[in-house]
């Protein structure tokens, strides 16, 4: 059992590799592969109420982690085949985040960044 990212890569990997299936992990094959999952999360939420999701049963929660899972596995793959660190990504993601999103102008407002800009320009 994997207990880092590094791990979880690794096992992930040696899976593909006993398959002979880094032939078919190209980045859109496994972009599309991401997205077919991320739509199957998706579909476990598709009708219920706000408190039906917010209060899954131990059914759904396990088809919900098993969604999360391989949209989970196709991320790390796409990563991997493009030699994207991940976590260096994130990491530089949030600064960028942090710059488009002040605290003073988000802090429980959902508006896109882009309203912050056209009040600035505005001003």
């Amino acid at each position: 059992m994997a207990d880092s990212l590094e791990d979880l890569i690794a096992r992930i990997n040696a899976f593909v590799t006993e398959r002979d299936w880094a032939q078919f992990h190209t980045p859109k094959n496994l972009a599309m592969a991401m997205i077919v999952e991320a739509a199957e999360l998706v579909e476990q939420f598709q009708w219920d109420t706000s408190q039906e999701n917010q209060q899954l049963s131990s059914e759904k929660r396990e088809a919900v982690a098993h969604e999360l899972a391989d949209t989970f596995v196709y991320l790390l793959r796409i990563a991997e085949v493009l030699e994207i660190d991940l976590i260096d990504a994130t990491n530089k993601k949030i600064a960028l985040n942090a710059q488009k999103y002040p605290v003073d102008k988000a802090k429980g407002n959902n508006a896109k960044y882009t309203a912050y800009e056209e009040i600035k320009r505005s001003e």
